[in-house]
């Protein structure tokens, strides 16, 4: 379910943000991916699809992301997606203009390291994720969603074994009437895994 908060965040400065140039449907812009340029080299599987594919709320997907400490195999969820206001919105980028419109989603993804070295450092298991609204994917905005209830900095987790989860989350501005929401994630050149969460 597409959850609405009017107060989503305690909302950071704008300064500290960097908001995406590419606008909703800029599907291969560079900006967009300008923090993905180190994505993980996935490859994911999972028992109803083995590249990818469309999962039920709650299911999982299976990924190997090589990081710095060897390849580590996680259990992926997306577990909702939190949408904010245009207001709010405004709050997080320097030009107003950029927020017209639109509204801040927040997808909350949990990885469970299921396999591999524990982790010495932080992880890149999350930057295979994207947040697409109504078929087009959104503009990401970095360091938006670091401290949002419930999720967790990346940057902070820096010991990490075999049995333990995190939920890290992922920032975008979105269209604020989209009806239904997706939280993507992928290796760099394959096919994503997806879940819906359509406005109820």
């Amino acid at each position: 379910m597409l959850r609405h908060h009017s107060a989503l965040r305690a909302v950071a400065p704008a300064a500290v943000l960097a908001l995406t140039l590419s606008a909703c449907g800029g599907g291969d812009d560079a900006g967009t991916d300008a923090k993905k340029s180190s994505r993980p080299k996935a490859s994911a599987s999972q028992s109803k699809a083995s590249s990818g594919g469309e999962l039920a709320t709650g299911e999982s997907a299976t990924g190997k992301v090589e990081e710095e400490d060897g390849k580590v195999t996680y259990e992926i969820t997306a577990q909702k997606v939190d949408l904010g206001t245009e207001a709010e919105a405004e709050k997080l980028v320097q030009d107003k203009a950029d927020a017209k419109g639109m509204a801040l989603a927040v997808a909350h993804v949990k990885y469970t390291h299921k396999a591999g070295p524990a982790l010495t450092s932080d992880s890149d298991a999350g930057d295979g994720t994207t947040i697409w609204a109504d078929g087009q994917r959104g503009t990401l905005l970095l360091g938006s969603a670091d401290d949002a209830p419930g999720c967790e900095d990346p940057y902070d987790v820096t010991s990490w074994k075999s049995g333990e989860s995190h939920v890290f989350c992922e920032s975008y501005l979105v269209p604020s009437n989209a009806k239904s929401l997706e939280v993507h994630w992928s290796e760099e050149d394959g096919e994503p895994y997806i879940w819906k969460f359509p406005d109820e």
